[in-house]
């Protein structure tokens, strides 16, 4: 079969001359295979000793050129927000990578404490699908403060596409955040999670409903999930919708919807579950 290439080329051309300025950037896009380099050099930044370079932790030059080479990949793959009317510096990430490490380490003690299965730290660090999302979201969520949208949400999916848990950048996650196994966990923009939280797979944390605007088009940027307090807990396939309030000290039992306010020290969940009928 002869493809005939001349003609679909000019067809291809015509549609692009046709595009609107929505579909038209000369920005630069980073060139991907199939992993994330950034999280490469974080987890080797992070966790040095789990990722053979423990030279890092007495050898400030060796470091210090780790540092520059991070920040030359974070530079150039961030272009296309800068191209956006994003002036912030991409450098400014540095100013928080101390405390970002501070608060990975949360989640690989609360990972261990909370999973009987974890015997040491290093399965965490280096196997653990919910510890590499979150270590990716602490990442993506610092782009995202910054203004860099674009690049945060690359970052964010590269690590649902390698775990299978969705959060997006945006949302807003306190310490000793634990995710077990994590398959299928959706957490949405504009969540809130405090301190000392552990989500079960396939929870998802998402809106209920979306407004629109007077032209007909969804509203973007106002508050539509839901906030969790501290020291909740909230089992495997639980949906709990909206922009709803979730108190302290709650558990939410497994396949529990919940769409409305849970005070604090309160347990939720199916009263009656289904009976297994065979025939």
């Amino acid at each position: 079969m002869i493809i005939p290439v001349e003609r679909i080329a000019r067809e291809l051309i015509s549609s692009y001359n046709s595009d609107d300025s929505r579909f038209k950037t000369n920005a630069y896009f980073p060139q991907r295979n199939e992993s994330a380099i950034e999280l490469d050099f974080l987890k080797k930044l992070m966790f040095p000793d789990f990722y053979n370079s423990h030279e890092l932790r007495r050898d400030q030059k060796k470091l210090e050129n780790i540092l520059f080479q991070f920040f030359e990949i974070l530079k150039q793959n961030s272009m296309a927000d800068i191209e956006f009317n994003k002036p912030q510096a991409i450098g400014n990430i540095f100013n928080h990578i101390r405390n970002l490490r501070e608060t990975l380490k949360t989640s690989v003690h609360a990972t261990y404490a909370n999973d009987p299965s974890a015997t040491h730290y290093s399965q965490i660090i280096r196997s653990y699908p919910g510890f590499y999302s979150i270590l990716a979201h602490r990442f993506s969520h610092e782009l995202y403060k910054l203004g860099f949208s674009i690049y945060s949400r690359e970052i964010s999916e590269l690590s649902h596409q390698t775990t299978g848990i969705d959060i997006h950048p945006g949302a807003k996650i306190g310490n000793y955040f634990f995710i077990d196994h994590g398959t299928g966990v959706v957490i949405g923009e504009t969540v809130t999670i405090g301190n000392n939280v552990t989500l079960y797979h396939q929870v998802t944390l998402g809106a209920l409903h979306f407004e629109k605007g007077i032209n007909g088009e969804l509203k973007k940027g106002y508050k539509r999930h839901p906030t969790i307090g501290n020291n909740v807990i909230i089992g495997a396939g639980a949906k709990i919708m909206g922009p709803i309030s979730i108190g302290n000290n709650v558990k939410i039992g497994a396949n529990a919807w919940i769409d409305y306010d849970v005070k604090d020290n309160t347990l939720a969940y199916i009263k009656n579950h289904p009976k297994i009928i065979k025939k």
